[in-house]
């Protein structure tokens, strides 16, 4: 699997999104033709500096990332791919079908998803906790939020972040089928199958749909998080490991 570096931009003066370090300390002098107030507002000490140019330097979003898996242009065309197949299966049923996200970590991976789907479907979210703050899963499941939508004699698509144990996935469909779902697919944004220690069954004519299938890596972004953070990575990367060990050492 090719894996993307953190990788710094030429002569911006300001660091990417990807980078740990601050740029280094150029001079930005005064450029020929350009007005006098321009030149003050450049050479403004940083205490000056509004909050928001402050963020950007520091780079704080990207801090404990370890390299990126997978760039937001590379998940943007692969999630096309997925919704596209999604969308010519669900265009083949009676009636509409319900995509249930799985809350927190599919939010983002559900939004550009649905929006790519060119069928009539409801939206709906639960919430299913198995990790914690940790990053192993406890292997119980629970649902601590459920669904509002009435899904009996419903085609149901369960949106997941990331399908490793199958645990969650195998609750999740239990759960709805006692709500009387006619037929369950489940469509994951990664798979991890080397982790894989419950085989869930789909229901009726359910599919199951992946995006990527992801090494045995913790990994963070587009939704996924560590101890809620991390979720606003527009990429995937790897957590560095010191990062859960400090956690869990104390």
């Amino acid at each position: 699997m090719r894996m993307t570096p953190l990788r710094a931009l030429p002569d911006s003066g300001i660091p990417p999104r990807n980078s740990f370090a601050p740029p280094g300390n150029k001079s930005a002098g005064p450029r020929g033709g350009c007005p006098r107030t321009l030149t003050l507002a450049l050479a403004l000490p940083a205490s000056s500096r509004p909050a928001q140019a402050s963020a950007m330097v520091s780079g704080a979003p990207d801090a404990g990332i370890e390299w990126v898996l997978w760039t937001e242009a590379e998940i943007a065309a692969r999630v096309a791919e997925v919704a596209a197949e999604l969308g010519a299966d669900l265009r083949r049923l009676r009636e509409p079908a319900v995509v249930v996200g799985v809350a927190t970590g599919a939010f983002l991976f559900l939004a550009d998803l649905v929006r790519r789907v060119d069928a009539p479907l409801a939206v709906d979210f639960v919430r299913a906790e198995s990790y914690g703050d940790g990053t192993e899963s406890s292997g119980r499941p629970r649902i601590t939020s459920d669904l509002k939508v009435d899904v009996a004699g419903k085609h149901v698509v369960v949106v997941e972040d990331i399908v490793d144990t199958g645990n969650t996935v195998s609750c999740l469909i239990a759960h709805l089928e006692k709500k009387g779902a006619s037929s369950i697919s489940v469509c994951t944004f990664l798979d991890k199958p080397s982790r894989r220690s419950a085989n869930f069954q789909l229901v009726g004519d359910g599919k199951f749909y992946r995006c990527f299938e992801c090494p045995d890596y913790f990994v963070v972004g587009y939704g996924m998080d560590f101890a809620e953070l991390y979720r606003n990575l527009p990429y995937v990367g790897v957590l560095k490991a010191e990062m859960y060990k400090k956690d869990t050492s104390n």
